[in-house]
């Protein structure tokens, strides 16, 4: 294989814009002030400061009151969603609801857990309703009560979709009806090019049956393994009871609390606009080079373009040639629910810089204009 050119597997923000004087002088005052405190364990629900910088961040965002004591410091948000999932987990074999297309590194751990996942069809607006009441239904003749759903509702990942606030409405309702929780992954709200601003399930729903999971990885960098997850009394005690590392990483932690005294918009405002640019260069390419041969996403925010390819590619000859020729993706059997081979890829752009975007989409389009086994015109005109 050469030498990997274009990496549009990673999903990961602008390396340009990572801001290294201001956490240089952040980390300095950090070390000062918690000199003391560095020496113990942080707790269970890690530093303070932080979680008061994240509960403005939420409070401005969703216009509601977050209370810096039902957060819960975590190591990336991935921790938060294993915490979640064990808080919720009866035994092994309990069902969990998840988009049809979601996040690996979740898909993974539900695995793990031996959790039975229910995928739900997606549309431009995320999960679809109408698909969620008809398995919920089923499992309730079935005698099979799902545990709780999961969902990225705001720039899905992978497919960018959004759900409009009147469909979270419809969610949260039926949830309710079938006295199912909601834990929301919004690791990517914060990552916004246009357009409205969706609240967040938990804004919209007061009660302890919704779980909230956001991350600093993807508006500052993931390498701080910094996440957190709130949650409301009685759950929040169920969630702390299955902590046992002793706290997230303190140092980081108070580094990023002296970089966030201000609020978080500042800089978002700077890497958004950069990675805009980024978004809209591979927009530009994919219809250059594929507006013939596939369809793919036009996300308002988030890290990725989900694009669907003809039938007729053959995706192992195209995985083989993208490789060999430099460019990497990630197939869209990373991110189905039951790993099926299925004709979509995922690309990232955050981290790339402008040239290798437009070289890489035109390597890219090559490979899949070879790996197609014939000359036929698509036969579809959406996304899913």
């Amino acid at each position: 294989m050469s030498n990997l050119n274009y990496d549009f597997g990673s999903g990961r923000a602008d390396p340009d814009t990572f801001p290294v004087e201001a956490l240089k002088a952040a980390a300095l005052r950090a070390i000062e002030e918690e000199a003391v405190a560095l020496t113990r364990y942080p707790g269970p629900l890690g530093h303070r400061g932080l979680r008061e910088a994240m509960a403005r961040r939420e409070q401005e965002r969703e216009g509601i009151a977050v209370d810096p004591d039902q957060i819960v410091l975590t190591n990336g948000s991935m921790q938060a969603v294993t915490l979640a999932a064990q808080t919720l987990q009866e035994a092994p074999g309990d069902t969990v609801i998840v988009e049809e297309f979601s996040y690996p590194g979740t898909l993974s751990a539900y695995r793990s857990l031996k959790f039975r996942m229910e995928g739900i069809p997606v549309s431009e607006t995320g999960m679809r309703l109408d698909a969620l009441e008809k398995r919920l239904h089923r499992l309730a003749q079935e005698g099979r009560q799902a545990k709780f759903i999961y969902t990225i509702s705001t720039y899905q990942n992978p497919t960018g979709a959004t759900m409009p606030k009147a469909e979270r409405l419809g969610l949260i309702a039926l949830a309710r009806h079938f006295r199912v929780p909601v834990v929301e992954d919004n690791c990517y709200a914060d990552v916004h090019y246009e357009g409205p601003v969706e609240p967040a399930l938990y804004s919209l729903d007061d009660s302890p049956a919704q779980i909230y999971i956001c991350s600093l990885s993807k508006i500052l960098g993931p390498g701080l393994r910094l996440g957190y997850l709130i949650a409301r009394p009685p759950v929040l005690e169920r969630v702390l009871e299955h902590r046992n590392d002793a706290g997230g990483n303190l140092l980081a932690a108070a580094i990023a609390a002296v970089f966030y005294e201000n609020g978080i918009w500042q800089h978002a405002a700077i890497t958004n606009a950069a990675l805009k640019v980024k978004r809209d260069l591979l927009l530009v390419g994919l219809a250059d080079e594929l507006s013939d041969t596939c369809r793919w996403s036009t996300p308002a925010g988030g890290l990725f373009v989900w694009v669907r390819l003809p039938e007729d590619v053959d995706r192992r000859k195209l995985w083989q040639l993208s490789q060999s020729r430099g460019v990497s993706y990630l197939p869209g059997s990373s991110f189905h629910v039951a790993a099926a081979d299925v004709p979509y890829l995922r690309l990232a752009f955050g981290h790339l810089c402008q040239a290798e975007i437009s070289d890489g989409v035109s390597v890219l389009a090559k490979c899949i204009r070879e790996s197609r086994q014939s000359n036929a015109p698509i036969d579809f005109d959406s996304l899913f």
